[in-house]
């Protein structure tokens, strides 16, 4: 049986147990992406501290080798976290990778992040994984709005643009929500705040993705990157304005760290992905966005 949100909340870092000193690990199995986000640079290097970095992808059988390492060095990691650096439901390798953690590290939370497009379609499979926590990446819930901040969807080998591809998008990640939250897994939000795109629909997002379910939000304020590398980042009024909008309607995350989707440790005090990994390219190398 999945851990309670109430549990999750003392163990869980994302969710507010890093008050308790709760560590996680981040697992870079998934490599490939399905949609095409305005903002979202994914790269291979050892040095920037943000989502959607990794220094190396590894493979299902290298996580299990990894998290055993891992918990030599910092035994308090209780939570084994897929979080990129491309979709986890894009390939098989997360949820394969969750069926090893199930079996050889029973007591680590488990933890997954996707961008929901085949949350739908998939979340039968994420049930029977036993994961704790589906964090799904809820821009906006307008087509009209998530248009201007994704390009594109690859759905069922067709790549689809536009506004029929934020349509799909939208009705996929509100669907799986409805599907993950009925399990008893406790879903998680995370909105790229863009001002000038979505901040005016923050309060929105928040009604409707609680509506579907979804227990905790968490705000995320744009890196300025990528096609929108020459928009403003949003201060720090905006985003209180924006949490306090949304905590009107669901509980609001404030502690976030933008961690690296190969990130082990506890945040904000301690780190050894550097140890862990290996990182030492200290070389930038980036993905294609096909």
């Amino acid at each position: 049986m999945a851990n309670s949100y109430k549990d999750l909340q003392n163990s869980h870092p994302c969710f507010g147990g890093h008050k308790n000193n709760a560590g996680r690990i981040h697992l870079p199995v998934s490599p490939g992406c399905n949609i095409g986000c305005r903002f979202c640079d994914r790269t291979i290097n050892d040095v920037e501290e943000r989502p959607g970095v990794t220094s190396k992808i590894i493979t299902p059988d290298e996580s299990i080798d990894i998290i055993a390492k891992a918990l030599d060095v910092c035994p308090d990691i209780r939570v084994a976290g897929i979080a990129g650096p491309g979709d986890t439901l894009a390939t098989d390798n997360a949820l394969e990778t969750f069926k090893k953690i199930k079996e050889k590290f029973p007591q680590l939370i488990k933890c997954m992040s996707t961008n929901g497009l085949l949350l739908d379609e998939r979340a039968d499979e994420i049930i029977e994984t036993g994961i704790d926590s589906l964090t799904v990446t809820v821009n906006a819930v307008d087509p009209g709005i998530e248009a201007k901040l994704n390009k594109y969807i690859i759905w069922h080998g067709k790549k689809i643009e536009g506004r029929e591809a934020a349509e799909i998008l939208i009705e996929n990640q509100l669907k799986g929500i409805r599907k993950i939250a009925a399990a008893g897994i406790t879903v998680k939000i995370n909105t790229v705040l863009v001002p000038e795109i979505n901040g005016g629909h923050i309060e929105e997002i928040a009604k409707t993705v609680a509506e579907a379910g979804a227990k905790i939000y968490n705000i995320i304020p744009l890196i300025p990157q990528y096609e929108l590398s020459d928009v403003k980042a949003p201060v720090c009024a905006e985003i209180d304005e924006a949490r306090t909008k949304a905590g009107k309607y669901i509980d609001v995350f404030r502690h976030c760290q933008h961690c690296r989707a190969d990130a082990v440790g506890v945040p904000g005090k301690s780190e050894f992905g550097d140890q862990i990994y290996q990182r030492r390219t200290g070389v930038k190398d980036t993905f294609s966005h096909g």
